[in-house]
């Protein structure tokens, strides 16, 4: 579970940033959008559910997704560094200032695995690691698994404390760690089991998904669990479609001739990739497409090719898989752009899958980007769940929570976001090319002349 993430010069964020998902203790509303866990030294503290991300475009919302995405991914491949003086390629500083290229990049994130708090930091350049811990909450008090800082003079990290509880020191795998390799990455190759669950939660459990018009995600997740998972999972998805109002009554997988891109595709692969796949038999890979039926007249069904499907019933497919995974397990799922292509009733209900005490037992979390404005009615999101990116006069998105405005109980939040009252809305008063101003200059022109 996510309580929070913190950031520093990436990207289009150049000050410190933090995204905190505590529940406010003084809004009562939607409880069923808040977590309970019983942590220690948090006893009686609330957690959000979902958090949604508001701004204009180019605003910075997409950034923060990608900052705890690139935080997840350093992690996960760090340990495969073989050459310490290659680059950090997830270290991406503030590219409008000339200075920030030499400042490092900051991440901290605070999380839960069970009943454990942990937070992990790290700052690093393109080249070099400066400071890295762990720190864990098995108990109320803090405990410091690891603390690694660069020495200058040394020319190495200095490791601390000297004698830590929870995770001993093992020099000789600090001896190994490069000074361009997380040292968490370091010690989970080296099959250090005390740092497997906080390694597994940031690389498996923090799941990312982009649905923008950008992204090319596609059905085969969803279509391999219709395909060979058995029929309890087929059933929750058909559940799914048959809900949500599109005519469908049934969904299989068919193998479908290669187009002739693919089959160059194919013929393009080295030799070694294509006697591999001859000694498993395998002339070519299956080439599997999802096939939905429809309702026809009276109790008829007709199938539909999948080129010949909505792009609302491409997306909605593509995420149910996924989605009810994220349920069943727990996770905690990044989604940018959650709206694209899907209206927003569906996403609604979606959503609510997420926030129902009933559907999500096992503590799965949602954080999205989104510029709907309908999703602020209070009926789906606590306004502690609301979010903003916007941009300052020198091009750094700064992250702020709707409850810095304090907006009053009879507020419509709506409106406010429209009228720019929170800001994280563009700013375009003559329009996107000066039109109205020049309608007018043109207009009080003539006047003049005519007169």
């Amino acid at each position: 579970m996510l309580l929070q993430f913190s950031v520093s010069n990436f990207r289009a964020l150049r000050g410190l940033q933090t995204l905190n998902l505590a529940a406010s203790n003084h809004d009562k509303s939607l409880p069923e959008n808040t977590l309970s866990p019983d942590l220690p030294g948090l006893k009686g503290k609330r957690w959000l559910k979902g958090v949604a991300l508001y701004g204009a475009n180019a605003s910075g919302k997409s950034t923060v997704i990608e900052a705890m995405e690139a935080l997840s991914e350093w992690v996960g491949q760090s340990a495969k560094t073989t050459d310490p003086e290659e680059p950090i390629s997830f270290i991406d500083p503030f590219a409008l200032d000339a200075a920030s290229a030499e400042e490092p990049t900051a991440f901290a994130i605070v999380f839960a695995v069970g009943e454990v708090r942990f937070e992990y930091r790290v700052a690093a350049t393109k080249t070099l690691v400066l400071h890295e811990s762990l720190r864990a909450w098995p108990a109320s008090r803090e405990q410091i698994w690891f603390e690694r800082d660069w020495n200058p003079e040394k020319g190495a990290h200095d490791f601390s404390p000297d004698n830590p509880t929870g995770l001993p020191r093992h020099r000789d795998i600090e001896q190994r760690t490069l000074r361009n390799m997380l040292y968490l990455s370091k010690a989970v190759a080296e099959n250090r089991k005390e740092v497997e669950a906080p390694f597994r939660w940031l690389v498996s459990r923090f799941k990312f998904l982009d649905l923008s018009t950008r992204s090319a995600v596609g059905g085969g997740f969803t279509l391999s669990q219709i395909d060979g998972k058995g029929e309890g999972i087929k059933r929750k998805i058909m559940n799914v479609l048959r809900h949500a109002d599109l005519g469908i009554v049934d969904a299989v997988a068919i193998e479908k001739e290669p187009d002739d891109d693919f089959l160059k595709f194919l013929q393009s692969l080295p030799n070694d990739i294509s006697d591999a796949m001859k000694q498993r038999g395998e002339k070519r890979p299956r080439f599997m497409e999802p096939q939905l039926l429809h309702q026809g007249p009276g109790k008829s069904s007709t199938p539909l090719e999948w080129d010949r499907e909505s792009a609302g019933t491409h997306r909605l497919f593509a995420l149910i898989g996924p989605w009810l995974d994220i349920l069943e397990n727990g996770y905690t799922v990044c989604i940018d752009e959650i709206e694209t292509s899907m209206h927003p009733i569906m996403v609604r209900e979606l959503l609510k899958l997420i926030f129902s005490d009933t559907e999500n037992t096992g503590g799965a979390q949602v954080i999205f980007t989104t510029h709907n404005p309908l999703f602020l009615d209070g009926t789906l999101l606590r306004r502690d769940q609301v979010w903003f990116t916007d941009k300052d006069d020198e091009g750094a998105s700064h992250l702020y929570p709707l409850t810095e405005f304090q907006p009053r109980q009879d507020e419509s939040l709506i409106r406010g976001y429209m009228a720019g009252r929170y800001g994280a809305v563009p700013f375009v008063p003559r329009g996107l090319l000066g039109t109205f101003s020049s309608l007018k200059e043109t207009a009080s022109d003539k006047e003049g002349v005519d007169g």
